[in-house]
């Protein structure tokens, strides 16, 4: 169990939950979510993410293997199939798809999206370098799943589609810093990164602008539908960390894995607060 946690890297959930349980709160407008629906959701995104993580290790394992920082994951390395891998992926699928048919109807019909989204933004990096936005684009649907699984319907969708447009400009300004560890790695492959077409130093100057952009749609999110003045100090402790991940981004250990998630988490809190104040 431990060696199939960490082919899908399960602690990286942390980058996605808050803002999928924030587009909850959004459609709950100050009610308690009912607890089905909370469960739910967490073993929607819990399928989700392991169909996300297993298509990209199954599709970039070749690549892996050739990557000395990547050589010794599970797959490259031999310590699990691509046969085990696959079943990884099928058990994500049923779980992904039972709890949408759980959820609603609508959330049944709408649950093929993201999928595509999976399955296309791991070959990105092969044509583009707005791979990034792939990435950016696949967390950028959690808010909006968290949002339908309480408000089934197209509706009143400007909250939570701001909320996920600054989930997709974060998630890419943070995977471009994650990219400049494979900088040299990615140029000598011809693949597709900021940090392999534009250089390092460039490319973390589009990723802070990317931040930049981000920030901006959680501060018109905060005065659209969360205005409290007991949330205003969660908006802008937010601004603080998207800045310290950029001052810090050559630590990628700290930028990427630490820093993110605690901005994350400030971002729920703030609308928590925002909800229900």
């Amino acid at each position: 169990m431990k060696r199939y946690f960490s082919f899908v890297k399960i602690e990286h959930t942390l980058f996605s939950l808050p803002l999928i349980y924030s587009g909850v709160l959004l459609a709950s407008r100050g009610t308690i979510p009912p607890a089905s629906i909370l469960i739910l959701v967490l073993t929607a995104a819990t399928g989700a993410r392991t169909v996300a993580f297993a298509l990209n290790r199954i599709i970039d394992r070749n690549i892996d293997k050739r990557n000395p920082r990547t050589a010794m994951r599970d797959l490259p390395s031999g310590r699990m199939t691509l046969w085990e891998a696959s079943w990884v992926m099928i058990a994500g699928l049923t779980l992904y798809f039972g709890s949408a048919y759980l959820i609603s109807p609508f959330c049944l019909i709408m649950s093929p999206l993201p999928l595509l989204i999976f399955v296309i933004y791991p070959t990105m990096k092969r044509y583009t370098p707005l791979a990034h936005f792939g990435v950016g684009l696949g967390l950028a649907m959690g808010p909006l799943g968290g949002w339908f699984a309480m408000s089934p319907s197209f509706t009143s969708l400007i909250a939570p589609a701001l909320l996920s447009l600054f989930t997709l400009f974060w998630v890419a300004g943070f995977d471009i810093i994650y990219a400049t560890l494979d900088e040299e790695f990615d140029r000598r492959e011809s693949l597709y990164s900021f940090p392999s077409r534009f250089g390092k130093e460039r490319a973390l100057r589009y990723s802070a602008y990317l931040h930049g952009v981000a920030f901006l749609l959680l501060i018109v999110l905060f005065f659209y539908s969360i205005f409290s003045l007991l949330a205003l100090p969660l908006l802008l402790l937010t601004g603080y960390l998207l800045y310290l991940e950029q001052k810090k981004a050559e630590d990628v250990e700290l930028a990427f894995f630490k820093i993110n998630a605690v901005a994350g988490f400030t971002v729920f809190a703030m609308v928590i607060v925002g909800v229900w104040t």
